[in-house]
């Protein structure tokens, strides 16, 4: 048996591994390389031959988990993809607006290099088309919590809540062998206890291998309790100073969660009535799997439903779609808050409303997640300025502002009560999904406090697990 490395290892995005086991190739995510160092690793071949492969497993939809899985299947893939059901129709509609922003950002540039007499770097090509993300949208079949899904006569898997987004999952498989049965776990991006709109992450008490992520490895949350004054005040403050609340917003989980403290913020007139902006298609139509899927929704969430309190509908909010409606928000006047994709500022609507308004003091940019390294987003977190948007350099004049406690990961704390759960120390344990810093720093707190050993694999590593 074995496990092949090839993605999120001592850095944070690219979700990728394969496990061969009962002569058969298992992949468990295919994510894009988002931090500007690897993002090359999209186009390379996958290291895997893709037909080869007899299944993918999902975690969960985020960018940096399927935002590969149309290429995939472009260069060969054709076996099924199996995820949960919110999964299934978050992932088609964020393949599918991944492709259109690359199609979208290939004419842009191309616009740009005519103007500037320019050669590109790289050929006007996207990475994979919308119709390649329809294809491989088609592979999709719908898996249930703790079911379990036989992909073999020896090998069998199951889904777990990770309370991490609409739909996440830990997946735990039983393989069985010679020697007897082996489990394995693959932790997914875990989430937070009592975070609102979703469930909390599923503890598990057996396994012999677990790969566990590590994004929050070295820190814990602070300020998750106040969120919402956190937001009152740089909103308060902002309309005083008559500017915009751009907030750079991924478009699952954290735009909705953002509207469930938005709508109780304004009900409750801790912030003064005010047009929010929902500019991105992608975060519309997620909004609307949301509310699809009530049956996935924590209990608080139901109850706001049932009482006709929806986080996803309140006064003044307005869900864009268009171009259109996206160029009129730059036409607004007075205070308005703008929540736009991506939620690391590396393409997408947000970039353009960066533009107009990351040089205006009255402005604030907020940003409430994680930043890769690499990533404008970063770059502006960390007092960049000048910074490039859209291939013109920015003055940043904007006050710069970050919420606490918003973010879908497990922080250290959390990390940890988890791993602890497992009533013996697993044979492997491998800790990825984090930047290497931050890996080898848990790693050295797992050793402290459990006295177990984890390992921080690289890219392209292949452990023999026999």
């Amino acid at each position: 048996m074995k496990l092949h490395f090839l993605g999120a290892n001592r850095q944070v995005t690219g979700s990728r591994y394969v496990l061969e086991a009962a002569g058969k190739r298992f992949m468990i995510d295919c994510g894009m390389f988002q931090e500007r160092p690897f993002r090359d690793r999209n186009w390379a071949p996958c290291p895997i031959e893709p037909r080869s492969l007899d299944a993918l497993l999902l975690t969960h939809a985020h960018l940096d988990h399927c935002g590969l899985i149309p290429r995939l299947a472009r260069d060969g893939f054709d076996g099924p993809i199996y995820t949960t059901a919110p999964s299934v129709d978050l992932a088609r509609i964020i393949m599918e607006d991944s492709a259109r922003i690359q199609q979208e950002d290939v004419q842009f540039k191309r616009r740009r290099h005519e103007r500037q007499n320019r050669q590109p770097p790289h050929p006007y090509e996207p990475l994979y088309t919308v119709e390649d993300a329809q294809r491989a949208a088609r592979l999709f079949h719908a898996v249930h919590y703790g079911e379990p899904l036989k992909l073999c006569d020896q090998v069998e898997v199951r889904y777990h809540d990770a309370g991490h987004i609409l739909g996440s999952a830990m997946l735990e498989f039983r393989v069985k062998e010679a020697g007897g049965e082996k489990r394995l776990v693959f932790s997914g991006d875990l989430g937070l206890w009592n975070k609102p709109l979703i469930g909390d992450p599923t503890l598990l008490a057996q396994a012999d291998v677990v790969v566990m992520e590590s994004t929050y490895g070295d820190r814990d949350h602070d300020g998750a309790a106040t969120i919402e004054n956190q937001l009152a005040d740089v909103i308060n403050d902002t309309q005083r100073r008559g500017g915009n609340i751009i907030i750079p917003t991924f478009a699952v989980e954290r735009a909705q969660e953002l509207m469930f403290h938005l709508s109780r913020l304004l009900r409750a007139g801790l912030i003064p009535p005010m047009m929010v902006f929902l500019d991105s298609p992608m975060g519309v139509s997620a909004t609307e799997v949301f509310r699809q899927h009530q049956q996935y929704l924590d209990e608080e969430t139901r109850q706001l439903l049932v009482q006709h309190h929806s986080p996803f509908d309140f006064h003044g909010l307005v869900l864009a779609r268009s171009r259109e409606q996206s160029k009129a928000i730059n036409q607004m006047r007075g205070t308005c808050i703008i929540m736009a994709g991506s939620g690391m500022a590396t393409g997408g609507r947000i970039k353009h409303h960066l533009m107009h308004n990351i040089s205006r003091p009255e402005a604030t940019v907020v940003f409430v997640g994680y930043q890769g390294r690499g990533t404008l987003g970063r770059e502006i977190l960390e007092g960049g300025n000048p910074v490039r948007i859209l291939g013109e350099p920015q003055v940043v004049r904007a006050r710069i502002a970050r919420i606490f406690g918003l973010s879908a990961h497990a922080d250290r704390a959390t990390l940890l009560r988890w791993l602890g759960h497992f009533q013996a120390a697993p044979k492997h344990l491998f800790l990825t999904h984090g930047d290497e810093d931050v890996a080898l720093k848990l790693a050295g707190t797992i050793k402290d406090q459990f006295g177990w050993h984890a390992q921080v694999p690289e890219y392209g590593q292949v452990v023999e697990l026999d």
